[in-house]
């Protein structure tokens, strides 16, 4: 077994379970550490190709996450846990996890696994169809880093006939007691979004996320993802993300002190060259486990009883966490299996291939992929009103999409990313998540950032050589999908003002956008 030095372990250990660790499960109160004996139990984690390659992650991704669970296994043996680690580069690592699974059974002549529930279904029905297959003994326990099981959900989701976030998020409030005054909101008011969506200027000031300088565990991964994952999407360096929980909270504290304050009014705001702006950038750190939900939103609800931060933002930031992240996670399990693969729209055209590279001239696109390719990251509005809205009123693939942005940010999962993609982001399950698609014209990217001021296509020009694509795309996907959206309520005054142009109006948006299309996909 290769790096033996490290496991430091004797194979005749009495007999106990496997306890397998996950790369989003570096907490050490993760329910399986809580149900283990370290005099008895082996814990395992592996850094294996089927999980670093079943989308091509982007090379920052892979390095945070390796290098994270290296730091969490030292974490471990710290604590007295005896850590079975298999390396991506082991000559033994069999590829998958059920393979090292396997492996480690038989190294050590476990009685059976253990594990806390893995966040996507791809990978629990793996393991239950492996165990079950090879007869081996399986314990699965909830995950309680979550503050709403699925349990919990299908039982708030029973007999609703909409699922809206924001009654969802009332009951976490109170069920949290996150930012109430008695039984009452604080404030008086549940959401404060109206006062959060200003426009940025680009001379106001913005504090960046702490960075790291890679530690001598964090370069050793660094040199591994360059040297066997080249072709991966993305930038490997500079890198400059915490790989260990105290760096996390380091990046938590500075957020809250520095950019909170502002976070509320600037958090839909898009400014060129300026990827961060006050966002927290900590979703990351949250999805893999080195921060906690609830020690996030304590934080960030101490800055506003302290007059530090004003509530649209603490309400704000905190409505993310416990509401948004919440929900989603949530509607994933409902709607699983199946759910990746919804398409209401009947969207057939495949993702443009600028979507890897960066390289159009729709400055909007370019600055949010570019940014996306340098730092694994781009924000909720980037991701819904940019790439997101491009490619619904092109009518991409959504699975395509979904698969994209799987793969390219370093906080994605699939029980998060997949409702904001095929829920939100192109309204491929047809009104689950969301009560409308998202789609708009140039004008709100406009409004909402410096953008079009810097792109050759004129935001203003709705037609034409020259016209922002976005502008006739918006008609034609309102006018191809009429029978399915002229329904819905909130959508009604879209179809009205159609109704009002003349036919001439009309062909030119229409043929303007085939043009578009045709040069897409020529």
């Amino acid at each position: 077994m290769a790096h033996t030095g490290q496991n430091a372990l004797e194979e005749n250990v009495s007999v106990g379970r496997l306890v397998v660790v996950l790369g989003d499960q570096l907490s050490l109160e993760l329910a399986a550490l809580k149900a283990a004996d370290p005099a008895r139990d082996v814990i395992l984690m592996a850094e294996v190709a089927a999980e670093a390659s079943y989308v091509p992650h982007h090379k920052k991704k892979v390095a945070f996450l390796f290098a994270a669970m290296r730091h969490h296994a030292e974490a471990l043996r710290a604590e007295g846990w005896r850590v079975h680690y298999t390396r991506y580069d082991d000559a033994d690592n069999s590829g998958t996890l059920v393979g090292e699974m396997g492996r480690a059974l038989a190294t050590y002549h476990l009685s059976g696994v253990r594990i806390c529930a893995p966040g996507e279904y791809r990978l629990k029905a793996e393991i239950a169809e492996w165990a079950a297959a090879q007869q081996v003994p399986l314990t699965m326990l909830k995950d309680d880093r979550f503050l709403c099981s699925e349990a919990e959900f299908q039982s708030w989701a029973k007999g609703r006939k909409q699922l809206r976030m924001e009654y969802f998020y009332r009951d976490m409030r109170r069920k949290t007691g996150l930012l109430m005054a008695g039984t009452e909101p604080e404030g008086g008011r549940w959401n404060y979004d109206a006062e959060n969506r200003k426009a940025a200027q680009a001379d106001i000031f913005m504090p960046r996320p702490l960075t790291f300088a890679p530690d001598a565990v964090t370069q050793e991964v660094l040199e591994l993802v360059e040297r066997h994952l080249p072709q991966n999407f993305g930038e490997l360096h500079p890198f400059g993300f915490a790989t260990t929980r105290a760096g996390a909270l380091e990046a938590l504290e500075l957020f809250a002190t520095q950019a909170l304050p502002l976070f509320g009014d600037y958090q839909d705001a898009m400014l060129s060259d300026a990827p961060f702006l006050y966002h927290s950038v900590l979703a990351q750190y949250l999805n893999a486990g080195l921060l906690g939900p609830m020690e996030i939103c304590r934080r960030v609800e101490r800055a506003y009883y302290e007059g530090h931060a004003p509530l649209n933002a603490v309400e704000g930031y905190i409505r993310q966490i416990i509401g948004w992240r919440e929900f989603v996670r949530g509607i994933y399990w409902l709607k699983m299996p199946g759910y990746t693969s919804e398409n209401f729209f009947e969207a057939s055209r495949p993702l443009p291939a600028f979507y890897w590279t960066g390289d159009t001239d729709m400055h909007c696109l370019a600055q949010a992929i570019g940014q996306t390719r340098k730092e694994a990251y781009a924000h909720h509005i980037q991701r819904l009103m940019v790439t997101g809205n491009f490619a619904m009123l092109a009518g991409v693939d959504p699975h395509a999409v979904h698969e994209w942005y799987l793969a390219v940010y370093a906080d994605a999962y699939e029980w998060v990313e997949a409702p904001n993609v095929i829920g939100m982001s192109q309204f491929a399950d047809g009104g689950v998540l969301g009560s409308k698609p998202y789609a708009a014209s140039g004008n709100y990217i406009n409004k909402m950032s410096d953008y079009c001021g810097a792109c050759r296509y004129r935001v203003a020009q709705k037609t034409g050589e020259g016209a922002c694509p976005f502008n006739a795309l918006y008609w034609d996907f309102m006018v191809r999908n009429r029978e399915k959206l002229s329904r819905n309520p909130r959508i009604g005054h879209a179809y009205r003002t159609w109704d009002r142009m003349s036919e001439g109006k009309q062909a030119e948006y229409l043929d303007s956008a085939k043009a578009l299309l045709d040069r897409l996909w020529d």
